[in-house]
């Protein structure tokens, strides 16, 4: 099924609490896991909460990683956005398993804006299909 994009949502439990509440060792974990993935890094940005706990992203010319824990929990939920075929968020997700020292882990694969032909109104590049709209913009 052709889509834009994989959504992976994953949940870390019984992670290791030092790695999961220090904000450069997640920060370096999520752009290592966007670049093994195959990702182009342009922007992060990361906190530290008091007292324990991060919240990060990273933006990737592919869409975006994510990062929230409860490290009093053991806990990580990591949600991996990429668009396009060349990227493999499951590559990500494997690597930030074994970073954070992960013993139990669920993900789940979300495909997102699943091509149907004909709830497109245009064409890539702007043409209409069938010559069904009035205008050349979408929305």
């Amino acid at each position: 099924m052709k889509s834009l994009g994989k959504h992976l949502l994953a949940e870390y439990y019984r992670c290791d609490e030092n790695s999961i509440n220090d904000v450069k060792k997640v920060e370096e974990a999520l752009v290592t896991a966007a670049e093994i993935a195959g990702a182009t890094v342009i922007g992060k940005s990361f906190h530290r909460f008091e007292p324990y706990g991060v919240s990060g992203v990273v933006v990737i010319s592919e869409s975006h990683l994510t990062i929230h824990t409860w490290p009093e929990y053991g806990f990580a939920a990591v949600d991996v956005f990429t668009c396009g075929d060349h990227v493999d968020p499951m590559k990500a997700h494997e690597y930030l398993k074994a970073v954070f020292k992960t013993q139990n882990a669920t993900v789940e694969t979300i495909l997102r804006g699943v091509l149907n032909i004909p709830d497109l109104r245009h064409k890539p590049g702007g043409s209409c299909i069938k010559g069904s709209c009035e205008d050349k913009k979408i929305g």
